[in-house]
């Protein structure tokens, strides 16, 4: 089952905007997108949003995980 997230994660890379929805739109983006910096932020909110995708764990923790990575990465908007 895929759950939206009750509030969109705002990014901002290079000038380009993006807004990630859902664990399943987290992992992509983080598969995809994530700037070449990878940290254990980022490894966590993989696993935190592949879980959550999965249904092992609910949607406000992956967006926890997500927007965590996110920051620490400076790309959080």
């Amino acid at each position: 089952m895929i759950t939206i997230w009750d509030a969109n994660v705002e990014l901002k890379i290079d000038d380009r905007f993006h807004v990630v929805r859902s664990a399943r739109e987290a992992v992509a983006f983080l598969k995809n997108n994530w700037p070449e910096d990878k940290s254990a932020s980022y490894a966590k909110a993989r696993k935190v949003c592949l879980d959550a995708a999965n249904g092992v764990v609910t949607g406000a923790e992956a967006r926890a995980a997500f927007e965590a990575a996110a920051k620490e990465a400076g790309i959080l908007r």
